[in-house]
């Protein structure tokens, strides 16, 4: 299962983006938001992340945590942030790009195998008044700053770390 609490869709699709490359190589992967998730029993791994702002994970992946801490323990578990938006040479965004306040906990409740950063996208048109007056006073933060190759490559190898083939089709295809 691949989950992510998202807030303006970004977070949700770089979850759909690994489920695609996990299903590409095999690995069955359902896409589900964490305020869905009652229990991860029914799956083998889970791969978990969270939008991040203000240094913080949303708390729809936290409270996932806090409700299946111990079953996600007992299964292969990968990580991933989404946050920094902006050129990465400044200072602003450097600070994005620091772990989750709420990382180490996750960590220490779950036991993940890997956990990634990976930069968001912050479109005008998704955001509240007070978010878009604060991109006139944060220039440069507008815009798509995925690494599409980034997400794409750490979810192969989450499918090799499952025992998938690379380039192994899902049988539905």
């Amino acid at each position: 299962m691949v989950t992510a609490a998202s807030r303006h869709g970004t977070t949700e699709a770089i979850a759909r983006e690994i489920a695609e490359v996990l299903a590409e190589h095999g690995v069955e992967a359902v896409v589900r938001s964490p305020g869905e998730v009652d229990a991860v029993d029914p799956y083998e791994a889970v791969v978990l992340g969270s939008a991040v702002y203000a240094g913080h994970w949303l708390p729809p992946a936290g409270e996932l945590v806090e409700r299946c801490g111990p079953a996600l323990a007992e299964r292969p578990v990968w990580l991933f942030s989404s946050g920094p938006v902006g050129d990465p040479a400044r200072k602003m965004v450097r600070e994005m790009d620091k772990d989750p306040v709420e990382l180490p906990e996750v960590r220490e409740a779950v036991h993940p195998r890997d956990h990634r950063m990976f930069a968001g996208r912050l479109e005008r048109e998704d955001l509240k008044f007070p978010e878009r007056a604060a991109l006139w006073v944060f220039r440069g933060l507008e815009g798509d700053f995925r690494d599409h190759d980034a997400i794409r490559g750490w979810a192969e190898s989450i499918a090799g770390a499952l025992g998938a083939s690379p380039g192994r089709h899902s049988p539905a295809e």
